[in-house]
């Protein structure tokens, strides 16, 4: 007999568990587990009749709200393996990834029906929305649907409403693909990482129970985007685990989350450091701050004085963690029983090794010791089972059984983890490796530095020259360049400290609120005079 596994299990246990809590806040818009569930089979008995064949694949479009993970997990009950698509991808890239996924169908929030009829017609794919208009000015679009204000586009919830609810989830085995996420294509084409239900349910599972202790009075914040692997897994899919509530917040800005959290009683947040940075900056302008139980730092290195101001000003501990759509996504967490470090991302989680290896041999993994620099390893049950579609570039980067992240990072003799930097931000000026991490942790505790990137810009003499792009605190005092330059001289090394200061506005992010490194090197590079010399 075939083992079999589902990640609806997430949703349909807390709905037999916890029939009459409520699992989601949308807005005004309450819902209970029990009514979570039946939705998402009344949506899974639709999309088998819009999809009739095996395994169809079903992409998502859809904002933080209830229509979500109502379709997510009705995607998943119908048997259907679910592509979630980035909100800030053009209709052009949306349409490569239908294309390059195999999508029968797009289910798309009635708020985007307009990029996603643009999308879905480049692709040749099937569109149905769903929710109800928005209230604001998002849509764009009439309230029937239609994208052009000429033929409606059939609707989820008419057909939901329309069909009996499916008495089961379709059947699924463990090894079956449940979800493809699209990498950010931050090296060319978005490539589609298949992580299967056995992926999924361990992940949220962990890290609701082991690396987390998620509790089932929590009230979860989900302002992460549920589309992105942290959002989906570490918000959603956790909180549903342990049975929480989760308030969702579409679109994320600091003082509305504050407002949010104390209206809601928000005990658990999760974010990427762009998002403390704005909390903390926001905290000010607030007569009283959320009671925060537990708070969750990923995506990116959260700098260390960011989160010792954060813990200071908000009494809270925050844990790191560290992992990426190809590892479901958690590998490591700063777990409670193994204490924390700053400037470290914890321990590997239950089940899954985390190591160094060399970065010499692309063919081979060789392990490095403690304190010994390499790109971080992974290997478990959190691996992916591979890029969709592309077995040579899934060959290169799971060797030997390990998946090669392309992190730099070391583990030290207590076993915890720290991320240096990606391979392709390090700064090679006159052939010494400068790991922009440890200048961007310097300069960020400057009084007038709100946020810093570092990056390297072309030089005809050293090869790369140290950039540092900064934000500064709103309110501080005026600071310059030659300030800043002559401000970290003496605490970095001689090779380390910027020669080149820019001022901006904001950081450009990414769908996920991760600083676009790649777009700074990019609009610095084109500039008049850009290259130093």
């Amino acid at each position: 007999m075939t083992a079999t596994l589902s990640l609806t299990s997430v949703l349909r246990e807390s709905a037999l568990r916890h029939p009459d809590k409520v699992g989601v806040v949308d807005g005004d818009n309450r819902v209970t587990y029990a009514e979570l569930w039946q939705r998402s089979l009344r949506y899974a008995a639709a999309l088998r009749e819009l999809c009739p064949g095996p395994r169809p694949t079903v992409a998502l479009l859809a904002p933080n709200t209830v229509e979500f993970p109502t379709t997510y997990y009705g995607a998943l009950a119908a048997g259907c393996v679910v592509v979630p698509v980035h909100l800030l991808f053009t209709a052009p890239e949306m349409a490569h990834v239908l294309r390059d996924s195999g999508a029968d169908l797009l289910v798309c929030h009635h708020a985007l029906a307009a990029v996603g009829a643009a999308a879905s017609a480049e692709a040749g794919v099937p569109l149905v929305t769903v929710g109800g208009a928005p209230s604001g000015g998002d849509a764009g679009i009439p309230a029937d649907g239609a994208a052009d204000g000429s033929t409606p586009v059939p609707s989820l919830d008419q057909l939901a409403d329309t069909t009996t609810p499916l008495p089961v989830a379709e059947t699924t085995a463990p090894e079956d693909p449940a979800v493809v996420l699209y990498t950010s294509g931050t090296t060319g084409e978005p490539k589609g990482a298949v992580l299967t239900h056995l992926n999924l349910v361990m992940n949220a599972t962990i890290s609701a129970f082991d690396a987390n202790e998620v509790r089932h009075a929590d009230v979860v914040l989900g302002c992460l985007p549920l589309f992105h692997t942290f959002g989906q897994t570490v918000s959603m899919n956790a909180c549903f685990r342990a049975g929480g509530t989760l308030v969702l917040l579409a679109r994320f800005h600091p003082d509305t989350a504050i407002d949010l959290m104390l209206r809601e009683d928000v005990d658990v947040f999760h974010g990427v450091p762009t998002m403390y940075v704005a909390l903390l900056a926001a905290a000010s302008r607030h007569d009283r701050l959320p009671a925060l139980r537990l708070c969750v730092s990923g995506g990116a290195a959260l700098p260390v004085p960011v989160l010792e101001g954060f813990s200071t000003t908000f009494d809270a501990q925050i844990y790191e963690g560290y992992g990426l759509s190809e590892t479901s996504p958690v590998a490591t967490a700063s777990q409670p029983r193994f204490g924390t470090r700053a400037g470290t991302v914890g321990h590997a989680i239950w089940g899954v090794e985390v190591e160094i290896a060399e970065l010499e041999d692309p063919e081979r993994i060789r392990l490095l010791g403690e304190g010994e620099l390499g790109e971080i390893v992974v290997r478990g049950h959190n691996v992916f089972a591979g890029y969709l579609n592309r077995p040579q570039a899934t060959e290169q980067v799971v060797v030997d059984g390990w998946f090669r992240t392309g992190d730099l990072g070391t583990k030290d003799a207590d076993g915890f983890v720290r991320v240096v930097d990606r391979k392709g931000d390090v700064v090679i000026r006159g052939g010494y490796n400068i790991y922009p991490r440890e200048v961007e942790d310097v300069l960020a505790r400057h009084p007038s530095v709100r946020q810093v990137a570092v990056i390297g810009l072309p030089d005809p003499v050293y090869g790369e020259e140290v950039c540092a792009v900064v934000v500064a605190e709103e309110g501080g005092e005026p600071v310059t360049e030659e300030t800043l330059v002559s401000w970290s001289r003496p605490l970095l090394g001689k090779h380390k400290y910027p020669r080149h200061v820019r001022f901006v506005d904001e950081l450009p992010l990414g769908p996920s609120h991760k600083v676009l490194k790649r777009e700074l090197r990019r609009r610095l590079a084109a500039e008049p005079g850009a290259e130093a010399g």
